[in-house]
């Protein structure tokens, strides 16, 4: 894909060629806004996926052509929808747990779409024969898990919080790899062009690491400069948008800056960068006013452009092409299925022999296979593929497939997910959690109304004889409360081990944000800062391997009994 220049794509996006393109295109996405609210208040009341009642919906809108009057275009896709649902993703993706398992991410991302790259191309160069560099195009753009698609299905289900950051983090990481790969096998079916492994290597390393440090840069002047100094939360909601936005141009458009016009580098790497430093360091440097508006914002900005997305794939997808090229979606279907149980079979076998005590679990294994969903990002590198790269009717054939693959992965994948994962038992709650949940929140509860009376007898509000009498009623639930809590604990004490575990996980985080504000008002000098934080990190370091350990306990004991 060339570069996105946004001072020259953004116009063409917005508006039509005539006068009134922007009160058409205004009109169109109030029109996509309407009907996504309608299909979510739809699909409380049946059982069927939001992202997947969407793209009926859209399918349904594609039998109409002039419904909405614009057309999809990548540029639309990558350079305006994705960034803010990538941003808004990774904003809540603890690095402390990334972290645990960067390395089978990263093994998935890398290895895993290389290797799918290959798989899958050498499927279509056998069974279609077609050219290398467009089975190779195609390989590449379909190889790579769409983040937009997998985080909307996983956010749906509420699945183990481990295999979350496993499959939204290979989802976010992998469509680097997938772009460079793909620019190479368009640059290799050009007369001029070429495919040479040193020069992939070279350009894959400038692109994504490329990406990854301007999103670094830019996530860290927003978390210390505007985050830290400035105490506005409207100020700091729009620097996050910016961010969001800014970090894709910046990367995507990084060679026109120094002079350089093809020098350019991952803009979703950009993005997933400067979401992961804003998510992790600028959050911890707002007030709780600024960090309530960032996620009622974000949760809001997400949903409408998730619902966008969703729709416009179904819009896209024309259904009358597809039975023509019912072969060569059959056998792009069968080339991604069979990839990607290779890949994640293999990889995670290699990577436990690794790492035994923190091997990826079988049943894991079986939702990371069956959830890798392909949607926007596959379908923005289809649309982007120009007829006189590979002829009109490979570049016809590929899109196709694309379609047919999407269309596959999101109805018949997204569907059955939910079911494999409820039969793993990946996402359900154990009753004893759930009713000390329910036992904790009535606590609180009782907790806060008696607050309540306290504070409304201190303004004077309150007599003193109606605030005795109420005062005395809940001080009688909350010992019953604190006595069915206590009753409930003894009788699952490893629950109560859970309790005192994230009881002091809380604490330790005081502590250190206490440290922080300490050094921020000079109260204490950088170098006592730095070495209360070190013998902080080392107690943390201590629970999380205790918390690990008993992970490892309850997992073993899972698939013991499973």
């Amino acid at each position: 894909m060339d570069t996105v220049v946004l001072t020259e794509q953004l116009p063409k996006l917005l508006f039509a060629e005539d006068g009134g393109g922007l009160v058409q295109q205004e009109l169109s996405f109030m029109v996509l806004l309407f009907i996504a609210a309608m299909v979510a208040i739809v699909v409380r009341r049946i059982r069927l996926p939001y992202t997947v009642a969407l793209v009926l919906v859209g399918l349904v809108l594609s039998f109409f052509p002039n419904f909405l009057g614009f057309t999809v275009s990548s540029d639309l896709i990558l350079a305006i929808l994705v960034p803010p649902l990538i941003f808004e993703a990774t904003l809540h993706i603890p690095w402390r747990k990334l972290k645990r398992d960067l390395l089978p991410v990263l093994l998935l991302a890398v290895g895993g779409t290389l290797v799918g790259t290959f798989l899958v191309g050498g499927l279509v160069v056998q069974f279609l024969g077609i050219s290398w560099a467009a089975a190779l195009a195609f390989g590449a753009l379909i190889s790579a898990t769409d983040p937009v698609a997998v985080i909307a299905f996983f956010r749906t289900l509420g699945v183990n919080k481990r295999l979350t950051i496993l499959v939204e983090g290979e989802s976010l990481f992998n469509d680097g790899v997938a772009i460079v790969i793909f620019n190479l096998a368009l640059a290799a079916g050009t007369l001029s062009g070429s495919f040479g492994l040193g020069e992939a290597l070279q350009e894959f390393f400038i692109v994504a690491f490329g990406g990854l440090a301007v999103g670094l840069v830019m996530g860290y002047v927003v978390s210390y400069i505007i985050l830290k100094n400035v105490d506005d939360h409207l100020i700091e909601t729009a620097t996050t948008v910016a961010l969001a936005f800014g970090s894709f141009v910046v990367a995507e458009s990084f060679g026109q800056f120094i002079g350089v016009d093809e020098l350019h580098f991952s803009g979703i790497l950009a993005v997933v960068a400067a979401g992961l430093m804003v998510g992790n360091i600028g959050l911890e440097n707002t007030s709780p006013t600024t960090k309530l508006t960032l996620d009622n914002f974000w949760e809001f900005l997400s949903f409408v452009v998730n619902s966008l997305v969703f729709l416009l794939i179904g819009l896209e997808i024309e259904l009358a092409q597809l039975q023509p090229n019912i072969i060569p979606i059959l056998v792009a279907v069968m080339a991604i299925i069979l990839s990607r149980g290779l890949i994640i079979y293999v990889f995670s076998w290699i990577y436990g022999r690794f790492q035994p005590r923190n091997r990826i679990p079988l049943n894991f294994q079986h939702v990371m296979y069956w959830g890798g969903l392909r949607g926007a990002i596959s379908l923005a590198l289809a649309l982007s593929i120009e007829n006189a790269v590979f002829g009109s009717d490979v570049a016809l054939e590929l899109r196709v497939m694309t379609f047919g693959v999407v269309l596959f992965t999101l109805l018949v994948q997204g569907m059955t997910i939910e079911k494999l994962i409820s039969r793993l038992k990946l996402a359900d709650k154990p009753p004893q959690r759930v009713e000390l949940q329910r036992r904790q929140a009535t606590l609180f509860a009782k907790w806060a109304g008696k607050h309540e009376l306290d504070r409304l007898r201190e303004n004077g509000i309150l007599f003193k004889d109606i605030w005795d009498s109420m005062g005395q009623v809940y001080d009688e639930e909350i010992l019953d409360k604190k006595e069915d809590l206590r009753t409930h604990l003894q009788d699952f004490p490893e629950l109560e081990q859970e309790m005192y575990l994230q009881a002091r996980e809380d604490a330790l985080n005081a502590e250190r944000s206490a440290i922080g504000e300490a050094a921020r008002r000079g109260l204490i000098s950088n170098e006592v800062h730095d070495e209360l934080i070190i013998e902080l990190n080392n107690r943390v370091a201590a629970l999380e391997l205790i918390k690990k350990n008993r992970g490892l306990d309850v997992e073993n004991k899972e698939v013991h009994h499973g």
